[in-house]
């Protein structure tokens, strides 16, 4: 069967340790791996504008000796005249594996059960899976082991990020805390999903409303933007009803003495985050930056590597 990596926990424990120590040999050796050589190539679709992504999977992907097929679905047929498991289909023939950062997670779904090259998701609404990958490599590097680490993410819980935080962090046997407003609480299934999750591997899930309660004694902080890509008329309202969320130096102030803060970008200073906490000694931001293109280049060489490479046709 095919692997894919659409959701955070589409990987055991085991596996997402296994991705992550590829990255740390990655990061050491950044031109060592060559699986796409050839070159092989990967298709990176894009539905919604970006930076980081567009710019850690093409060199990415470059870097592993491939070669990466950027594709804008307003220049393509997929979401207009071809479903996306018909573009699946398609791509197959000629691809390795698929990218694609996009709007709702069923698009992944029906293109992932469509096509027997691995499938990742770049991004969705309801997850951001391989940022979580750049961010947890982040926190191991300046925390050590993952497990048994407070980790609070604040601001929008029902973000891709607030619910891909408490996947991703209870399969690696965190304790993850989630502060919002109740009305803007993670799906119930994905908690429900993240409590289960966290019982096998002795982590923890909570939600919470206070923000300092939240924070309390966390070892990591980490926020988002509040107004995400196709919320921007909501953007009174959402600084309105998230403003007391901010992180401040004083919310940095009640977590553990020795807390890292992070942030996946862009950010708005003065917003979610004030400027003397992101710019400041506890931020490992930049480092979580970079870490999205080792993460991404060690998922793919695991994915390519559980999925050995077969042309149709």
């Amino acid at each position: 069967m095919t692997r894919h990596f659409l959701r955070d926990d589409d990987l055991t424990t085991a596996e997402q340790a296994e991705i992550l120590d590829l990255a740390v040999a990655i990061k050491a050796d950044r031109w060592g791996r060559k699986p796409l050589a050839g070159p092989q190539t990967v298709a990176v679709i894009f539905d919604k504008s970006s930076t980081r992504t567009r710019v850690s999977f093409a060199v990415g992907i470059a870097d592993l000796g491939g070669s990466p097929l950027i594709i804008s679905t307003a220049n393509s047929q997929l979401g207009g005249k071809e479903t996306p498991a018909d573009t699946a289909r398609v791509l197959e023939r000629m691809v390795s594996a698929i990218v694609w950062r996009t709007y709702a997670q069923s698009g992944l779904e029906q293109m992932a059960a469509g096509t027997t090259v691995p499938v990742v998701n770049a991004l969705s609404d309801d997850f951001h899976p391989c940022q979580l990958l750049a961010d947890l490599l982040t926190i191991r590097e300046h925390k050590g082991e993952l497990a048994g680490l407070t980790v609070t993410f604040l601001g929008d819980g029902r973000s891709n990020m607030g619910q891909s935080y408490l996947l991703a962090c209870a399969v690696a046997g965190m304790h993850v805390r989630v502060a919002s407003p109740e009305e803007y609480s993670p799906d119930a299934a994905v908690v429900s999903d993240a409590d289960a999750i966290a019982a096998t591997t002795g982590g923890s899930a909570t939600l919470y409303t206070d923000p300092f309660e939240a924070v309390a004694g966390a070892d990591i902080v980490v926020t988002d933007t509040w107004v995400s890509m196709g919320k921007e008329d909501e953007k009174a309202q959402r600084v309105a009803t998230f403003g007391a969320y901010q992180v401040t130096t004083e919310l940095m102030a009640t977590a553990a003495s020795d807390a890292i803060f992070l942030h996946c970008l862009p950010a708005d200073r003065g917003y979610e985050v004030a400027a003397e906490v992101i710019d400041g000694p506890q931020s490992v931001i930049w480092d979580e930056a970079e870490n999205r293109l080792h993460a991404q280049k060690a998922l793919l060489v695991w994915l390519l590597e559980k999925n050995p490479r077969t042309l149709a046709g």
